[in-house]
């Protein structure tokens, strides 16, 4: 069952890996993210970051799309993680079983405009959101449990 997808440039750290994951339960992360999946580095690095009994598993975008769709992870009580809001349009695209993204944190670049406090957004990253939308994801931006919610849509 998939308790949280969530956009974080910074992937797996102690703010996602702790606060989020006691929070819904978690008992598997699963990063979707190429750069990462072929990164054995980086992969190090988070594989330290994740908390003590949940699984992590790290996958490309197409390989983990793949096993969302294949009921593999449905035995867990899974948090999806990816870094860009156009790796997570591609995987709502695909698996319809994501009805909700939390925008948890995107780059700054000189290409994209500050909506919320950790959120910079380019035109492609607003017309992926508004795409989503259409779809009927809800999409929020919420950087930890105990804050509240705002909709995405009326920050774009």
């Amino acid at each position: 069952m998939i308790k949280l997808t969530r956009v974080d440039h910074r992937l797996l750290h102690g703010q996602v890996a702790f606060k989020w994951s006691a929070s819904l339960g978690t008992d598997c992360i699963l990063i979707a993210n190429d750069g990462v999946a072929k990164d054995e580095l980086r992969q190090a690095a988070l594989r330290m970051a994740k908390p003590n009994g949940v699984k992590l598993v790290i996958k490309s975008i197409d390989d983990s799309i793949k096993a969302l769709l294949s009921g593999v992870t449905d035995k867990y009580h899974l948090m999806i993680i990816v870094e860009s809001i156009a790796d997570t349009k591609k995987l709502c695209d695909a698996v319809a079983a994501i009805t909700e993204v939390n925008l948890g944190g995107t780059k700054t670049r000189e290409d994209r405009r500050q909506i919320s406090k950790a959120i910079f957004v380019s035109e492609d990253d607003c017309q992926a959101i508004k795409a989503m939308n259409e779809k009927g994801i809800r999409l929020y931006v919420q950087m930890v449990p105990d804050e509240t919610a705002e909709d995405a849509m009326k920050l774009i």
